[in-house]
């Protein structure tokens, strides 16, 4: 855990920023790299931001976000320089896939249920990946056809292109993983801006070159916990931030124990949560109505282990697809072959986060004994996180952004307000959505923000 400074004594820096995630925090460091001060102040009683950490049979494990590409490379810098390692996610083997009650297995990405399915997939894809060349990472909302393209919902899109209920199924769990919603609740313009942030269908899916190739053996949050130690009382904890005013001068950011001013803020919440700040000037319409439509979406994780992954043995990787149920997808994240054996499950919150702790356990194991047979009835230990149920910043893992409001609200991403910057993985082009993402637009908002600094410091006579 990061150390930090005792909130209620007055503060004034170059810099405010407020969230201490990978956007936070890296935003944070590049601006001490700079020469200026900062302070970075944060709600919760952590860092790390949708990064959390847990622990189940003894291993740490990610409640949160998980895993990187080769082609994340800011990320990869940054948890090198403190210290963080990664290992290969599990992949070898065969997946499983629970489908319209029955049980089958399966290799590569995309799941074999027949030769028609497969060939319903892959025109399925080759559609998307058209529709996914034509989008401007950047600026989604100026693509050719974005109007139209927001019009519709994924959902309503795959529909008009009449996709088997094996892609359509494929599709669901992708949406659920992405964005935290349906295929029905999503824009389509939105899904394709997310799409080719991620590099393409391909990479977003796949574990081996793809998006899923890596996990922190430390967990992602300790990458943020150690930025954190190295950033000392430069950090805040348990501080929300209630306003921020500003004027020609300077910004001043009140929370419930004190006022920090400062020559400029940047702002690294997800978009949603934009609206829980009074901004004076208040945000222009459009930023107002980002912050109303871009709603986070809600995923929820379980973690269950065993004496051993035992499914190794029978050749399978761990990997598995359901249709049904709270479960939609699962990993192994067994440390060694040699155990525990752990098996990460993704559940649909609609299904899941109603019950108990002990109802959402039978749920899982339920689905693991169809999936993985009857020796996942009896697990060493189990562990689940909710993400719609935190109480501070709750949601996850991307916004849930559905039809118009990617065209009618998307400029105010990233357009500031006066002197507060924004950041965050929601305001990246490329590699929007990950923690790649997040730390790429931390450091942009610093390096654009420390150079106002200076354009001031200039101008300022000498007396």
């Amino acid at each position: 855990m990061s150390s930090s400074r005792k909130a209620g004594s007055p503060a004034s820096v170059d810099v405010v920023v407020v969230g201490a995630g990978f956007a936070g925090l890296s935003a944070a460091e590049r601006l001490v790299s700079m020469g200026r001060s900062v302070l970075v102040v944060e709600g919760r009683d952590r860092v790390g931001g949708r990064s959390l950490s847990g622990e189940v049979a003894g291993v740490r494990v990610d409640l949160g976000a998980t895993w990187v590409s080769r082609r994340h490379t800011a990320i990869r810098d940054l948890a090198s320089r403190v210290g963080c390692t990664t290992t290969g996610q599990f992949s070898q083997g065969r997946n499983v896939l629970w489908m319209a009650g029955r049980r089958r297995t399966y290799q590569g990405t995309i799941p074999t249920v027949s030769p028609v399915a497969l060939v319903d997939m892959a025109r399925v894809q080759l559609a998307l990946n058209k529709l996914v060349a034509s989008i401007d990472v950047d600026a989604a909302w100026h693509s050719p056809e974005a109007g139209r393209l927001d019009a519709v919902s994924f959902g309503e899109w795959l529909d008009r292109k009449n996709a088997l209920p094996a892609t359509r199924a494929l599709m669901t769990v992708v949406s659920k993983v992405q964005w935290g919603c349906s295929p029905g609740d999503v824009s389509l313009l939105h899904a394709l801006r997310y799409i080719r942030a991620a590099g393409g269908v391909d990479h977003m899916l796949d574990v081996e070159g793809g998006q899923q190739q890596e996990r922190y053996v430390e967990t992602t949050q300790e990458i943020a916990n150690r930025v954190a130690e190295q950033l000392g009382d430069r950090v805040v904890l348990e501080t929300p931030v209630r306003r921020i005013s500003q004027d020609d001068n300077g910004v001043t950011v009140r929370t419930d124990a004190e006022e920090i001013t400062a020559k400029y803020a940047i702002v690294t919440v997800a978009t949603a949560h934009r609206a829980g700040i009074d901004f004076d000037p208040a945000l222009p319409a459009q930023a107002e109505g980002l912050a109303k439509t871009w709603r986070m979406g809600v995923l929820s994780k379980a973690f269950v282990a065993y004496d051993k992954p035992f499914w190794r043995a029978n050749g399978l990787s761990g990997e598995g697809l359901t249709d049904t149920g709270a479960v939609f997808i699962t990993f192994d994240v067994s440390p060694d072959a040699s155990g525990p054996g752990i098996l990460m499950t993704f559940c649909d919150p609609r299904v899941f986060d109603g019950f108990s702790p002990e109802q959402r356990r039978s749920l899982v194991l339920q689905q693991l004994v169809q999936l993985y047979g009857t020796r996942a009835s009896a697990p060493v230990d189990y562990l689940d996180h909710c993400w719609g149920e935190e109480q501070f910043a709750p949601g996850g893992p991307n916004p849930a952004v559905g039809p118009y409001a990617t065209t009618t609200y998307g400029p105010a991403l990233t357009e500031p307000h006066g002197r507060v910057h924004w950041a965050g993985t929601e305001t990246a082009g490329e590699w929007a959505g990950c923690m790649n993402g997040a730390v790429l637009t931390g450091q942009r908002a610093a390096e654009r923000v420390a150079a106002a600094v200076a354009r001031e410091s200039r101008e300022v006579p000498v007396r």
